[in-house]
């Protein structure tokens, strides 16, 4: 089995709701266990100002997919959730990001690991906190690490 993280945000409609349903949706992902959630954070969009703001959190799997079937099984449930892929960082139903798989590091024309920009979002790496706080990131160190860096961020943690 392998482990991996995935993050996931919303800003259109009840995002906070729609995330939930989405860990659940997680939860049946085939060949796989939700192993634990984070709580819902609320921030700012990045890049793509003049939307809603955001709701994020984190989700640590156990899983038997390979990455690249994990990643379609990811897109699926976005598709079900409405997402239509648009505009770079534009407002979405839900995002799924796979952030980390076991400690591979991966480089292909469809994924990219470890998620090139986790290590730079208060977003990714407070929810990522939540689940391991002393868990490591290939190439980069520790996430507990950068946190500072993304100390200024505006992040609000939603629940518990």
């Amino acid at each position: 089995m392998a482990i991996a993280y995935i993050a996931l945000g919303a800003n259109l409609g009840d995002p906070a709701s729609t995330l939930r349903t989405a860990f659940a949706a997680l939860a049946e992902l085939p060949d796989s266990r939700l192993l634990a959630r984070s709580a819902l954070y609320l921030s700012a969009p990045v890049g793509l100002t003049g939307q809603p703001d955001f709701v994020n959190a984190a989700a640590h799997i156990e899983t038997t997919l390979p990455p690249e079937a994990l990643l379609d099984a990811l897109f699926a449930i976005e598709q079900q959730f409405g997402r239509l892929r648009g505009e770079r960082n534009g407002p979405r139903t839900l995002d799924l990001d796979l952030l980390l798989y076991d400690q591979q590091v991966i480089s292909t024309p469809r994924l990219t690991l470890p998620h090139p920009r986790l290590h730079l979002r208060a977003f990714v790496l407070l929810p990522l906190a939540d689940l391991d706080p002393a868990l490591r990131i290939p190439g980069r160190g520790t996430l507990a690490a950068w946190l500072p860096a993304v100390a200024t961020q505006g992040i609000r943690r939603l629940d518990a």
